[in-house]
């Protein structure tokens, strides 16, 4: 995802409804993403699909990191030969 260039990709919400395809091209044909404001506050943010998927892969695998630190602490960890073991009565069944 590319940084925001403050001169272009900050648009009031106004603005946005009344020119939704422009501000849609402009997020595709830069990489940019826009964010969106009312009364002077930011509101919401506009992302292409891409950016959005990436942002939801990086939260999951973050998410599982920070699960298998925290079983790691908690000792719900297996040995090497505790998960062959298991692997090998899942192919036999």
């Amino acid at each position: 995802m590319k940084n925001i260039d403050l001169s272009q990709d900050i648009v009031p919400v106004t603005e946005f409804r009344s020119q939704v395809s422009h501000w849609l091209n402009h997020v595709k044909d830069t990489g940019h993403p826009v964010v969106l404001t009312q009364n002077g506050k930011s509101v919401g943010v506009l992302l292409s699909p891409h950016d959005y998927d990436a942002l939801q892969y990086r939260e999951r695998f973050y998410h599982s990191i920070e699960k298998g630190l925290k079983d790691a602490e908690e000792g719900l960890t297996y040995t090497t030969t505790q998960v062959k073991e298991k692997l090998v009565k899942a192919l036999k069944k």
